[in-house]
């Protein structure tokens, strides 16, 4: 699999990295719904094993589950990937999720994850949100603190637009961003993406399938019938009007997809991934069967009439 530069890094990823969100468990609030962790696993072995070098996670994703079932995953493994994962979001013992970038914070949810993980270092610390906003500041110099300790090698930021990336780049060099990207989510290209291109910010993407709205497996059943703990159960797009347009783009995917042996969700993260700014896109992947229906995205270059095609049938959509 090809590699690309990732910033000012240094590091060379994959066009796509396996994403472990929804790996995390159902048992919080933005759980996915019933998940085997033995499942979780192999798609992760998966992943590896196709070539994929990098793997996203986050503390708060399952409340520290996630994290270590990566570390399980990686047991025994001579050739480590990349492992990122991200801080500022906080959990209580009644499991209550809140957003803190205080110093001591952040150095406890490093530690905890470098336990997690089983590791000495991390080789990118992203910023979850930048919130609270007032906090921006002593988050990011915390940030650079772990890094001139050398517990992690890199850091970056998540959900940051242009201003608030200004803000920590007056401390210390933002080195990625990781924003939100689908065809049906295009905010970052007016002006986020153009900004990481001209400061040499990796940008690795998340959701490029719309959290698996544009996978091909979605169904109109399926989306109205989701499990009461999957989080996207209260998301517009898994909800009419919104779903039965979604769905007919998915089918344009699938006819584009068949022309390339690929499926409409490797279609939706390979139409991500021609924009220059964008370096990869973190893909979930629940089962080694559903890293076999993604991976090809990595190789998938899509036509100019395909990428119009999607364009064209996009813009008549209705808000």
């Amino acid at each position: 699999m090809e590699k690309r530069g990732f910033g000012s890094t240094g590091m060379e990823i994959t066009p796509i990295g396996f994403g472990s969100w929804a790996i995390g468990g159902e048992n919080w609030s933005h759980g996915w719904g019933p998940q085997d962790d033995n499942n979780a696993v192999e798609a992760i072995e998966r992943a590896l094993g196709k070539g994929i070098n990098w793997i996203d996670t986050a503390a708060v994703y399952g409340l520290g589950h996630s994290e270590e079932l990566v570390a399980k995953a990686l047991e025994g493994t001579t050739e480590k990937p990349y492992i990122f994962t991200k801080c500022s979001l906080v959990w209580d013992s009644n499991r209550h999720i809140s957003n803190n970038l205080k110093r001591d914070s952040i150095w406890r949810e490093c530690e905890a994850s470098l336990m997690r993980l089983k590791t000495n270092t991390l080789d990118l610390y992203q910023i979850h949100w930048p919130s609270p906003e007032e906090d921006i500041e002593m988050g990011w110099r915390t940030m650079a603190e772990l890094k001139e300790e050398g517990l992690v090698k890199h850091i970056g930021v998540s959900n940051f637009n242009v201003e608030q990336m200004k803000r920590a780049q007056s401390i210390a060099p933002v080195e990625s961003l990781q924003p939100p990207y689908s065809m049906l989510r295009r905010g970052i290209e007016k002006e986020i993406l153009p900004y990481c291109m001209e400061h040499n910010i990796g940008v690795i993407v998340y959701s490029p399938m719309l959290s698996g709205m544009l996978s091909g497996a979605m169904t109109r059943e399926r989306a109205l019938n989701l499990p009461q703990n999957d989080w996207r159960r209260n998301n517009k797009e898994f909800q009419e009007p919104r779903l039965g347009h979604n769905l007919e783009l998915v089918e344009l995917l699938r006819t584009i997809g068949k022309k390339h042996d690929t499926s409409p969700g490797e279609v939706a993260i390979a139409w991500t991934l021609r924009h220059p700014g964008v370096t990869a896109a973190i893909v979930g992947g629940r089962s080694a069967e559903q890293v076999e229906g993604t991976i090809g995205a990595a190789e998938l270059n899509l036509s100019q009439e395909e990428a119009d095609a999607i364009e064209e049938f996009i813009n008549a959509m209705p808000e």
